[in-house]
């Protein structure tokens, strides 16, 4: 599937739809891998962190124990185009991005890029306006915006990832996908012969609990988005 897709129209959009604070200032239009994009991941409270800290609580107080604190969900900025923590140099990781900005729900468990990614449960959010699938039935790829019918932001599960050597720092991320063969829209774009696949969108609801589920739960977010709730459009040339 595409690699490339638009960020949210306007800053304003991220508490409406997600509930998160806006960033600071917008980044382009469109995202390709290599390049900056924003993404949504768990965030710990300073007093979940002191919860974590503290000594157990007498058994007979239990009861009093304080609650354990909501998820909160906060906006991060990374390079889209995961960077395993086993790339050995920036430039390696480079490379390797480009080619770890997709990847199969199927095999997120197992690959040795994104594997310990997994396993750590950092799971994120993408937030995106629309993404671009190329409509390969007239034998010419013919760009096409997939949008949300009511135009509201999508989110899309993705994992996140830190690497680090010496004074150099990358965050990434990279989207998951999910098979679209029998999906009545999505099962017109890619190129013909190979199987058709799309961006796991996250149903509304879901935001939080993606992103706290163990891991055996997790994979039961990774359907295919209903067809009738989404719009197909070429994109115009300039």
């Amino acid at each position: 599937m595409s690699t490339q897709y638009e960020c949210l129209k306007s800053s304003d959009l991220y508490a409406e739809a997600f509930g998160i604070a806006p960033p600071a200032a917008l980044l382009g239009k469109e995202v390709w891998p290599r390049q900056p994009g924003f993404f949504i991941r768990k965030a710990m409270l300073e007093a979940e962190q002191a919860q974590l800290s503290a000594p157990e609580p007498d058994v007979e107080h239990a009861a009093d124990a304080a609650p354990t604190p909501a998820l909160v969900m906060a906006l991060a900025q990374g390079q889209f185009g995961l960077v395993p923590t086993w790339v050995k140099s920036a430039s390696d990781a480079k490379l390797r991005s480009t080619k770890l900005a997709v990847t199969r729900y199927e095999t997120m468990s197992t690959a040795t890029a994104t594997r310990e990614t997994w396993l750590k449960g950092q799971r994120c959010i993408i937030p995106m306006q629309a993404f671009l699938e190329d409509d390969w039935r007239s034998r010419k790829a013919v760009p096409t915006r997939i949008a949300r019918v009511d135009g509201k932001p999508m989110g899309v599960a993705g994992l996140w990832e830190r690497w680090s050597q010496g004074d150099e720092d990358i965050i990434s991320f990279t989207l998951l996908t999910v098979n679209a063969n029998s999906h009545a829209l999505m099962n017109r774009y890619g190129q013909n012969g190979n199987e058709k696949r799309m961006p796991a969108i996250l149903n509304e609801g879901a935001y939080g609990a993606w992103l706290s589920a163990p891991l055996d739960k997790a994979r039961e977010f990774m359907r295919a988005y209903p067809a009738h709730l989404l719009l197909a459009n070429p994109v115009q040339k300039k």
